[in-house]
């Protein structure tokens, strides 16, 4: 089943004609980016349209998916939340093949899911503080993502 979706997104992010390859590595990376994403805006329990507007354009744009891809991955990736019983394997796989600079990318897209609804809701502070222990990011970088989240929400307005 799983190869069954890797194939579809494949040709969906490839389009008509084009060839693509896609290594497991890289979807699994998708899923994970995406399923942290997901648990931050339901964190609050108040799965917003906005929530949800961002992630799928910060997905899109992180990873260059087009739409389709997206709601692909989008759909492994809530699948696989639901599944888990907790978040270590995610971060392990963002961990283990990303940059410092690309998990800060990841940590500057968890805090503009939080301010996509312009407020800090306890458990959402909970739980990226304990997102950023799990990708080995310190306290000082963390609140330099969230300085930047708030300021890229403040210019979209």
């Amino acid at each position: 089943m799983i190869e069954m979706f890797k194939s579809i997104i494949q040709t969906i992010k490839a389009g008509p004609g084009t060839a693509v390859v896609q290594t497991d590595t890289e979807l699994e990376l998708q899923i994970a980016t995406c399923a942290l994403l997901l648990e931050m805006a339901h964190a609050d329990d108040e799965y917003t349209e906005a929530e949800e507007a961002r992630i799928a354009a910060m997905m899109q744009k992180q990873f260059g998916l087009s739409a389709e891809a997206f709601e692909e991955v989008r759909a492994l990736s809530e699948r696989r939340r639901r599944e888990q019983i907790d978040l270590w394997g995610f971060t392990s796989t963002i961990k283990k093949n990303f940059s410092a600079e690309q998990k800060m990318r990841i940590m500057e897209m968890l805090w503009s899911v939080i301010y996509a609804d312009d407020t800090l809701a306890d458990y959402e502070d909970h739980l990226v503080h304990t997102l950023a222990k799990l990708l080995d990011i310190d306290h000082r970088d963390m609140i330099a993502a969230k300085v930047k989240a708030l300021y890229a929400s403040k210019q979209a307005r």
